[in-house]
């Protein structure tokens, strides 16, 4: 295998990262995403040299050249994780006839869940101006990859009811109108049952493990909220990545 074909590949999720970073930001601020990077703190400009991905942060040791303020650790790790995330949906897809078709896809949706991530982490908001064109994009290009129209549809609207029966039982209160639209994105990239099922139980199984640490801990009380974006992002993410050997692992032991 040529390695330098995922060297290039981590390169590239390396300045996806650096972009995506920014692009959180501008999307919470509703700015442009044109013109130079500043900091958040001092709003100065940053110079090109500032804003090399990952090398810039550890070269300035973690804060600003203008203010001397601390830059968020959210910076480099995700420039690191879009990095390893985009060299191994190469490595997953690198024997495929169509992969060019699958590496367009698969990072397009693991950049988008990364956004997803921070931004709902951050501010318990799901970035919809990400969501929605991200949804129709990914549906056609399941369509280039020869799935049916009508398992993809299917799929989706699986994914939005099983959101959308909680938010009616809990009465809008256990999750938000965007965990729906999520629900829609989730089914459109996964149009097999057994790969949306299994996102949503590691999103779930994560987010009840981490629930459990945080209430032992006394970081949350029972009526705290804790946003659910950032556990589907993940969950999504593995079962992109590895969710064909998970499957084929659990039916081994059945």
């Amino acid at each position: 295998m040529d390695y330098s074909f995922v060297v290039l590949s981590a390169l590239m999720g390396l300045l996806i990262g650096s972009f995506l970073n920014c692009l959180i930001w501008r999307l919470y601020k509703n700015e442009t995403i044109s013109g130079r990077s500043y900091c958040p703190k001092c709003s100065n400009m940053i110079a090109w040299y500032d804003n090399i991905p990952l090398f810039s942060f550890l070269i300035l040791r973690g804060r600003c050249r203008h203010c001397h303020k601390k830059i968020s650790w959210q910076y480099p790790l995700v420039e690191f994780a879009t990095s390893l995330l985009f060299a191994l949906a190469f490595l997953k897809n690198i024997s495929s006839p169509d992969l060019g078709i699958l590496l367009a896809r698969d990072w397009l949706i693991i950049a988008s869940l990364m956004i997803v991530f921070v931004y709902d982490l951050r501010w318990q908001l799901v970035p919809m101006l990400i969501v929605w064109p991200v949804t129709g994009v990914v549906f056609i290009l399941n369509l280039l990859l020869g799935f049916s129209w009508q398992s993809i549809v299917l799929s989706g609207l699986l994914g939005a009811a099983f959101f959308l029966i909680q938010y009616i039982v809990t009465k809008k209160r256990g999750l938000g109108e965007g965990d729906i639209w999520l629900g829609l994105l989730l089914g459109i990239v996964f149009p097999t049952v057994g790969e949306l099922a299994l996102s949503l139980c590691l999103a779930y199984f994560t987010g009840a493990l981490i629930g459990i640490f945080l209430l032992s801990s006394h970081k949350k009380e029972w009526k705290s909220k804790m946003a659910l974006g950032p556990f589907l992002a993940y969950g999504a993410i593995i079962t992109l990545i590895y969710g064909q050997k998970i499957i084929t692992w659990y039916l081994s032991l059945l």
